[in-house]
Protein backbone atom coordinates (compact mmCIF):
# COMPACT_ATOMS: atom_id res chain seq x y z
CA UNK A 1 0.00 0.00 0.00
CA UNK A 2 1.46 3.27 -1.00
CA UNK A 3 1.75 5.88 1.75
CA UNK A 4 -0.95 8.56 2.25
CA UNK A 5 1.01 11.65 1.32
CA UNK A 6 1.59 9.68 -2.10
CA UNK A 7 -2.14 8.79 -2.70
CA UNK A 8 -3.48 12.28 -1.91
CA UNK A 9 -1.66 14.17 -4.53
CA UNK A 10 -2.19 11.13 -7.40
CA UNK A 11 -5.92 11.04 -6.67
CA UNK A 12 -5.55 15.13 -6.78
CA UNK A 13 -4.14 14.31 -10.34
CA UNK A 14 -6.47 12.03 -11.65
CA UNK A 15 -9.43 14.10 -10.75
CA UNK A 16 -8.19 17.08 -12.24
CA UNK A 17 -7.02 14.96 -15.50
CA UNK A 18 -10.76 13.92 -15.56
CA UNK A 19 -12.28 17.24 -15.05
CA UNK A 20 -10.02 18.36 -18.02
CA UNK A 21 -11.71 15.33 -20.33
CA UNK A 22 -15.17 16.43 -19.36
CA UNK A 23 -16.84 18.00 -22.18
CA UNK A 24 -17.65 22.18 -21.31
CA UNK A 25 -21.03 21.87 -21.18
CA UNK A 26 -20.90 18.58 -18.71
CA UNK A 27 -18.51 21.11 -16.42
CA UNK A 28 -21.53 23.77 -16.51
CA UNK A 29 -19.76 26.15 -18.26
CA UNK A 30 -21.93 29.34 -18.57
CA UNK A 31 -21.63 31.49 -21.70
CA UNK A 32 -22.48 34.72 -20.78
CA UNK A 33 -24.37 36.97 -23.14
CA UNK A 34 -21.49 39.28 -24.97
CA UNK A 35 -19.92 36.10 -25.65
CA UNK A 36 -22.53 34.67 -28.28
CA UNK A 37 -22.54 35.66 -32.08
CA UNK A 38 -24.83 38.42 -33.30
CA UNK A 39 -27.16 35.41 -34.92
CA UNK A 40 -27.15 33.82 -31.40
CA UNK A 41 -28.10 37.44 -29.91
CA UNK A 42 -30.59 37.69 -32.30
CA UNK A 43 -32.54 34.63 -31.98
CA UNK A 44 -32.48 34.23 -28.35
CA UNK A 45 -33.17 38.81 -27.84
CA UNK A 46 -36.09 37.91 -25.55
CA UNK A 47 -33.67 36.01 -23.08
CA UNK A 48 -31.23 38.81 -23.18
CA UNK A 49 -32.04 40.18 -19.50
CA UNK A 50 -31.98 36.64 -17.73
CA UNK A 51 -29.41 34.95 -20.00
CA UNK A 52 -26.39 35.39 -17.65
CA UNK A 53 -28.47 34.45 -14.98
CA UNK A 54 -29.70 30.84 -16.81
CA UNK A 55 -28.23 27.51 -15.76
CA UNK A 56 -25.41 26.33 -17.68
CA UNK A 57 -27.02 23.34 -19.32
CA UNK A 58 -30.37 25.81 -19.97
CA UNK A 59 -28.22 27.81 -22.26
CA UNK A 60 -26.46 25.07 -23.75
CA UNK A 61 -30.00 23.74 -24.88
CA UNK A 62 -31.08 27.05 -26.58
CA UNK A 63 -27.66 27.30 -28.19
CA UNK A 64 -27.79 24.26 -29.76
CA UNK A 65 -31.83 25.39 -31.00
CA UNK A 66 -30.25 28.29 -32.38
CA UNK A 67 -28.13 26.37 -34.70
CA UNK A 68 -31.43 25.26 -36.78
CA UNK A 69 -33.32 28.21 -35.83
CA UNK A 70 -30.97 31.17 -37.52
CA UNK A 71 -31.35 28.98 -41.19
CA UNK A 72 -35.49 29.48 -40.84
CA UNK A 73 -36.74 32.40 -42.83
CA UNK A 74 -36.72 35.69 -41.08
CA UNK A 75 -41.04 34.99 -40.34
CA UNK A 76 -40.27 32.13 -38.63
CA UNK A 77 -37.00 33.70 -36.92
CA UNK A 78 -39.55 36.19 -35.53
CA UNK A 79 -42.49 33.38 -34.26
CA UNK A 80 -40.07 32.05 -32.52
CA UNK A 81 -38.60 35.12 -30.32
CA UNK A 82 -42.43 35.79 -29.97
CA UNK A 83 -42.73 32.13 -28.20
CA UNK A 84 -39.89 32.95 -26.49
CA UNK A 85 -41.18 35.99 -25.16
CA UNK A 86 -44.33 35.00 -24.52
CA UNK A 87 -42.76 31.72 -21.83
CA UNK A 88 -40.75 34.57 -20.27
CA UNK A 89 -44.31 35.75 -19.49
CA UNK A 90 -45.59 33.34 -17.90
CA UNK A 91 -45.91 32.06 -14.19
CA UNK A 92 -43.92 28.91 -13.15
CA UNK A 93 -47.82 27.29 -12.78
CA UNK A 94 -48.15 27.86 -16.19
CA UNK A 95 -44.87 27.19 -17.70
CA UNK A 96 -45.40 23.27 -15.53
CA UNK A 97 -48.97 23.68 -17.63
CA UNK A 98 -47.77 23.77 -20.71
CA UNK A 99 -44.94 21.17 -20.29
CA UNK A 100 -47.63 18.43 -19.53
CA UNK A 101 -49.75 19.95 -22.13
CA UNK A 102 -46.96 19.01 -24.71
CA UNK A 103 -46.13 16.03 -22.97
CA UNK A 104 -49.98 14.92 -23.53
CA UNK A 105 -50.02 15.68 -27.29
CA UNK A 106 -46.26 14.24 -27.95
CA UNK A 107 -48.17 10.86 -26.45
CA UNK A 108 -51.18 11.08 -28.81
CA UNK A 109 -50.92 8.87 -32.74
CA UNK A 110 -50.30 11.58 -35.67
CA UNK A 111 -53.36 11.13 -36.66
CA UNK A 112 -54.90 12.30 -33.67
CA UNK A 113 -51.98 14.68 -33.43
CA UNK A 114 -53.50 16.31 -36.75
CA UNK A 115 -56.58 16.74 -35.51
CA UNK A 116 -56.20 19.28 -32.70
CA UNK A 117 -53.91 20.76 -35.14
CA UNK A 118 -56.67 21.36 -37.49
CA UNK A 119 -58.86 22.44 -34.97
CA UNK A 120 -56.54 24.57 -33.49
CA UNK A 121 -56.27 26.68 -37.00
CA UNK A 122 -59.74 26.73 -37.42
CA UNK A 123 -59.82 28.41 -33.91
CA UNK A 124 -57.37 30.64 -34.42
CA UNK A 125 -59.55 31.55 -37.83
CA UNK A 126 -62.49 32.85 -35.76
CA UNK A 127 -63.04 36.08 -34.80
CA UNK A 128 -61.08 37.31 -31.43
CA UNK A 129 -64.98 37.81 -30.00
CA UNK A 130 -65.85 34.20 -30.99
CA UNK A 131 -62.26 32.30 -29.65
CA UNK A 132 -62.83 34.83 -26.12
CA UNK A 133 -66.59 32.92 -25.73
CA UNK A 134 -65.47 29.65 -26.12
CA UNK A 135 -62.37 30.62 -23.98
CA UNK A 136 -64.94 31.45 -21.01
CA UNK A 137 -67.08 28.69 -21.91
CA UNK A 138 -64.13 26.41 -21.24
CA UNK A 139 -63.38 28.23 -18.01
CA UNK A 140 -66.86 28.18 -16.99
CA UNK A 141 -67.25 24.39 -17.49
CA UNK A 142 -66.78 21.52 -13.87
CA UNK A 143 -63.63 19.90 -13.90
CA UNK A 144 -66.05 16.94 -14.98
CA UNK A 145 -67.25 18.82 -17.79
CA UNK A 146 -63.89 19.58 -18.88
CA UNK A 147 -62.96 15.73 -18.04
CA UNK A 148 -66.41 14.71 -20.32
CA UNK A 149 -64.94 16.63 -23.22
CA UNK A 150 -61.73 15.36 -23.09
CA UNK A 151 -62.16 11.89 -22.93
CA UNK A 152 -64.87 13.01 -26.37
CA UNK A 153 -61.58 13.48 -27.91
CA UNK A 154 -59.73 9.96 -27.12
CA UNK A 155 -58.45 7.99 -29.75
CA UNK A 156 -62.02 6.98 -31.36
CA UNK A 157 -63.53 10.19 -31.22
CA UNK A 158 -63.55 13.14 -34.46
CA UNK A 159 -63.65 16.78 -33.64
CA UNK A 160 -65.91 18.94 -34.68
CA UNK A 161 -65.93 20.88 -38.18
CA UNK A 162 -65.81 23.98 -38.61
CA UNK A 163 -69.58 24.85 -38.28
CA UNK A 164 -69.29 23.87 -35.04
CA UNK A 165 -66.76 27.04 -34.41
CA UNK A 166 -69.62 29.09 -36.46
CA UNK A 167 -67.90 29.11 -39.77
CA UNK A 168 -69.59 27.73 -42.84
CA UNK A 169 -68.63 24.00 -44.47
CA UNK A 170 -66.89 21.43 -42.49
Amino acid sequence: MLPRRLCLPSLFALMLGLLAATPAHAQGITHPWNTLSPAQQNMLQPLQSKWDTLPPKRQEHMLERTQDWIKLPPDQQQQIRDRIARWQQMTPEQQEQARQNQHLYDTLPASKQQQLHEAFKRFQQLPPEQREALRRKWQEQSPDQRRQWLEHMGPGSTLPGKHAFGMPGR
